[in-house]
């Protein structure tokens, strides 16, 4: 795989102008997917124009003044995906979530310094290890190390603390909960799970919502029980 974009081949959830200098910066292998992660360099230069060059940028991460979900990051091309939090740290300390909108553009959400400790992980597979315990993968690529017998399934979301890991609520994927919806036709809402539909062939399970549509399990992520926990892009019906 090059090392090397082009601005137009870009990921369409990237919110940067199509035309300009031919190329941009790619996001390294890591926790996220290309098409669901948007370099840091791109974050500080173009989404908060903390930075007028890719050198601004660097001195700014050199300095430790950036952080991503709780640690200190410096590589300017860390991709931040879902629910990733980034805070800018300095005088006045700013702190963001990333959410995708109603147009599947990542975009960051202004957050709390409170909730800026803490994330919320989907559970994406579960399996035994040895010494009696289970593994559980999230989808930003953390893995957690939980006794055989937490009712943890995948599908589930997973309160967790920053930078620790620590888990602070689990969140079912059961009916009336509520649900963020991260991909399809219905990317960016806010729904309610009526059921989830098993399906027993290679097609993959959906979900339902009450609000008359469903998508496939993989796009939802539980975000609370009768409000959500996380922010909303601004547009998103709460």
């Amino acid at each position: 795989m090059t090392r090397r974009l082009k601005r137009r081949a870009a990921p369409r959830s990237w919110t940067v102008p199509r035309k300009g200098t031919k190329w941009i910066k790619r996001p390294a292998p890591g926790p996220h997917a290309q098409e669901e992660s948007i370099p840091l360099l791109l974050v500080l230069r173009d989404l908060r124009r903390v930075a007028r060059s890719a050198r601004e940028a660097r001195l700014l991460a050199r300095q430790g003044s950036v952080l991503v979900d709780g640690k200190v990051v410096r590589a300017l091309d860390r991709g931040l995906g879902l629910l990733d939090t980034l805070t800018l740290a300095g005088p006045t300390p700013e702190h963001f979530r990333m959410m995708k909108d109603r147009r599947g553009k990542l975009s960051l959400v202004p957050i709390d310094a409170k909730d800026a400790g803490w994330k919320i992980g989907r559970v994406r597979f579960k399996h035994a290890v040895r010494g009696g315990k289970v593994e559980v993968t999230l989808h930003d690529g953390r893995n957690l190390l939980v006794p055989a017998d937490t009712p943890y399934k995948v599908g589930d979301s997973l309160k967790i603390d920053l930078p620790g890991q620590k888990v602070l609520a689990h969140l079912t994927l059961a009916p009336g909960h509520l649900a963020y919806v991260a991909g399809g036709s219905h990317v960016g809402e806010l729904a309610r799970v009526e059921r989830v539909e098993v399906r027993n062939s290679s097609q993959p399970n959906r979900v339902h919502f009450q609000e008359g549509f469903s998508t496939i399990k993989e796009y939802v992520f539980v975000v609370g029980d009768t409000s959500p926990l996380v922010a909303l892009p601004e547009g998103v019906a709460r």
